[in-house]
């Protein structure tokens, strides 16, 4: 395979876009990442796109053509690319072997959603769908009550609390606060998020990730051409995808994500690297217990010790490990389809040293987490700053 190289990124503001189509984000993720890259858009050979549910967001299937038609980039193939909330960084993963394969040599991965053109109660329908319809769904259960399930046990297990969970909102909400892109920029105490109103016990709203709209895009190129492109490319060094049960009751445990575990022995594996190689990490903090869970099947800390170790700072900006620098899915935002892309967006700012107030000083290498509905499907990609 040949090494694959990110030459330039794209992101749209995120948050409740009223007066922003579909395809108004698109195309404008897509000229911001092709403006950062310096290309002209008739190099582009293919592009793959992350997409959730435009079908009952936007009423809108068939988006590849759309995308395609609207970036003016016909008749380049354009695929659109579906695991739930992993939709992103499954596109990048395809996204890559394209490149890395030789196949083509200029590859865009994108990722988007519209999700506030829809009542709520729509949209909570619309992210249920990534849940098991017959065992999950149909009985009442939506992802606040699936991710409740998981922190009521790992608090059982291991004594997580409340206030741990709670500090993990307050730490990513910070980091928005000096993301320009951020839906949130505000900070928040772990009183606010205590006090918050309950969705499902242990979880309240500001436990939760919002309901988002956003575009984000990168384009790749083969790692020997990169330097035609840009001064800074970031090598896509490693990649890993795997599957668990799409419910939880079949599952061993309900404190971690099997699927984690496996995509980042895959991604560390191709890589050469370890969990203490990592600067930072971007990962799928849905719910506050995700991102807990998350540093935990990554090797960040042993099982168990995920809130211990945000309660004593080492995942902020300037701790161990900085998780989430960018705000994370709790603070920017998540735009379900997009969320695997600007995970990478931000790594690349990061690792190029662009990331102004949030940046992690001299970061080398890092690593995003991208999970489809409650772990069904997780995706990890490991970056490091080229050479």
């Amino acid at each position: 395979m040949r090494k694959v190289a990110i030459i330039g990124v794209g992101l749209t503001k995120f948050g409740e876009l009223w007066d922003i189509s579909f395809r108004r984000m698109i195309t404008e993720a897509g000229a911001r990442a092709i403006e950062d890259a310096g290309i002209d858009g008739k190099r582009i050979d293919a592009m793959y796109v992350g997409n959730m549910s435009a079908g009952q967001f936007i009423r809108q299937e068939h988006i590849a053509s759309l995308i395609a038609d609207q970036a003016g980039l016909t008749p380049i193939p354009c695929t659109r690319v579906e695991a739930a909330c992993a939709s992103g960084g499954l596109a990048l993963r395809q996204a890559m072997i394209s490149v890395a394969s030789g196949i083509h040599d200029i590859v865009v991965a994108a990722g988007i959603e519209k999700m506030t053109d829809v009542l709520a109660e729509q949209t909570t329908e619309a992210l249920a769908t990534a849940a098991d319809q017959e065992w999950e769904a149909f009985v009442g259960a939506t992802f606040p009550g699936i991710y409740a399930l998981m922190a009521r046990r790992h608090m059982y297990e291991f004594g997580t609390t409340e206030e741990q969970m709670a500090r993990v909102a307050v730490k990513n909400h910070h980091n928005a606060c000096f993301n320009p892109c951020a839906q949130y920029q505000m900070e928040i105490t772990v009183e606010d998020v205590l006090n918050s109103s309950p969705v499902n016990t242990p979880l309240k709203l500001l436990d939760c990730s919002p309901i988002t709209d956003g575009a984000a895009c990168v384009i790749l190129a083969p790692a020997d051409k990169a330097r035609e492109f840009t001064d800074t490319p970031v090598i896509i060094a490693g990649t890993g995808q795997a599957s668990d049960t799409i419910s939880l009751h079949d599952r061993l445990t309900l404190t971690g994500l099997a699927a984690a575990k496996k995509a980042a022995e895959l991604a560390y594996k191709m890589a050469g690297v370890g969990p203490n190689d990592m600067d930072l990490a971007e990962v799928h903090d849905c719910f506050t217990i995700a991102e807990i869970m998350a540093i935990e099947d990554l090797g960040f800390c042993k099982k168990g010790d995920g809130g211990k170790v945000t309660e004593q700072g080492e995942t902020a900006i300037g701790g161990r490990i900085p998780i989430n620098t960018s705000g994370g899915l709790k603070g920017k935002g998540h735009p379900v389809g997009a969320t695997g892309i600007a995970q990478a967006v931000e790594i690349t700012q990061q690792l190029r040293g662009e990331a102004g107030k949030r940046q992690v000083n001299g970061a080398e290498i890092g690593l995003t987490h991208n999970v489809g509905g409650s772990g069904g499907t997780v995706v990890v990609h490991i970056m490091k700053r080229g050479d």
